[in-house]
């Protein structure tokens, strides 16, 4: 079957969505943070020519607001606002800002995080008894194993749950002490029903993270930064791998990253529509995986 060309912009994302004949976007990887932990991620992406060896201009630097109305402009419903600590101390107070974001900001999606210490089950039961729907770590920045025995609480409370957990854990576009796919093997061989969400597919360890999904019934595959042109020029994705993503179809969900994107939004929209796939699977890939993680369908 054809593939519908994707948006040549960002205005154009609408009329693309309502194309392929889906009530909008389930991109399941977007960052709302506290203003002053914002600006400190957005001065770190300033100096990404000394971080990543390129530059990384951040395309959607406004206010709250203004994101808001941009990303709801896309279709995106409802909006993820993750968040992750990078020391002890941080995810407890993280959780109470996320969790009043959404109470004051209705289609936000009730986010939390978590941290290796020894309250993390209570304060990820705390989050999950107030609502919360979706989690977010980050393995590289947080500099911690998945399997730390101290996250054993908190894996235990979110399997229980269902709740689906976006994960950093692939070695792009740094490597860490813990990044790779061994560490994420060893807790899903102790919590198997766990809903892990492998950000950027797990570049570039692809083929590895594509194996856990195949293999565990939760796990799926975020598509954030996935297949652009910048994202191709430093780990790009081979031909083989590229073979095994109609094998993929209801494993992947769409992701952005979106506001710390180098490009607009709408070239992680058309750099799926280049596979050419097939318009099922972008409709799969653009909303029914991700509004099924979460519970919209």
């Amino acid at each position: 079957m054809p593939t519908t060309p994707g948006p040549v912009d960002d205005a154009g994302i609408p009329a693309y969505v309502q194309a392929l004949g889906i009530p909008g976007l389930a991109d399941i990887h977007v960052h709302f943070l506290p203003e002053p932990m914002l600006r400190k991620v957005w001065a770190y992406f300033d100096v990404a020519e000394e971080n990543y060896g390129r530059p990384w201009p951040i395309r959607y630097r406004f206010d709250e607001a203004t994101r808001l109305r941009i990303v709801r402009s896309f279709g995106v419903s409802p909006i993820p606002a993750l968040t992750y600590p990078h020391r002890p101390g941080m995810a407890r107070w993280l959780n109470d800002w996320s969790a009043d974001l959404a109470r004051r900001v209705p289609d936000v999606i009730h986010c939390a995080t978590l941290y290796p210490e020894p309250d993390v089950g209570d304060y990820v039961g705390d989050a999950l008894t107030q609502g919360a729907r979706l989690f977010k770590v980050h393995v590289q920045v947080g500099r911690f194993a998945p399997d730390d025995p101290l996250l054993d609480p908190a894996w235990a409370l979110l399997e229980e749950a269902g709740v689906p957990i976006v994960i950093h854990a692939g070695s792009a576009p740094l490597p860490g002490e813990f990044t790779g796919v061994e560490g994420i093997a060893r807790v899903l061989r102790r919590y198997p029903r766990l809903a892990f969400v492998i950000a950027h597919l797990g570049m570039p360890e692809y083929d590895e993270f594509a194996d856990l999904a195949l293999q565990y019934e939760r796990v799926h595959l975020d598509t954030t930064m996935a297949f652009t042109d910048f994202t191709e020029e430093q780990a790009p994705t081979s031909p083989s791998y590229r073979s095994r993503l109609p094998q993929l179809q209801d494993k992947i969900v769409l992701g952005s990253d979106f506001p710390n994107i180098p490009y607009p939004y709408a070239h992680q929209l058309t750099a799926l529509t280049r596979l050419d796939l097939g318009d099922d699977w972008m409709r799969d890939v653009l909303w029914r995986n991700g509004a099924r993680l979460l519970g919209g369908s």
